[in-house]
């Protein structure tokens, strides 16, 4: 399983922000971190989420929620969670509309990270 760094995904945000504008930055970087390793989480020796879908799921969804950047959360978090699955070998097939209509939805709550699962895995 492949993942992306902290790193990447700062460098990921300010390319997202440079291009479709908005404030570069962390907001806050705890809140960054928990984002990108809670999908990773284990107990006792094993995965909690098991599989590419679910991490992914956890990874777009903690990227909302947790607010970690200064503006951009729902298209960052939205562009790693398809990245990271495509950089795993998963396909997702989807216009631009369903993922702003899920960006927002992760945002107002209205699509929790169940429902986001089963989004990901009807559309690959």
């Amino acid at each position: 399983m492949k993942r992306l760094g902290k790193e990447q995904v700062i460098r990921i945000h300010s390319i997202l922000i440079e291009q479709t504008c908005g404030s570069d930055g962390i907001r806050d970087e705890g809140l960054l971190d928990s984002a990108l390793n809670a999908p990773f989480q284990t107990f006792d020796g094993e995965y909690i989420y098991k599989t590419i879908k679910a991490k992914a799921a956890k990874l777009g969804y903690f990227l909302v929620k947790n607010h970690p950047f200064i503006d951009g959360n729902k298209r960052i978090g939205i562009l790693v969670m398809i990245s990271f699955l495509e950089i795993n070998g998963v396909e997702v097939i989807c216009t631009d509309e369903e993922l702003i209509t899920l960006g927002l939805g992760l945002a107002d709550g209205s699509i929790n990270d169940e429902d986001l699962l089963k989004w990901i895995i009807d559309h690959s």
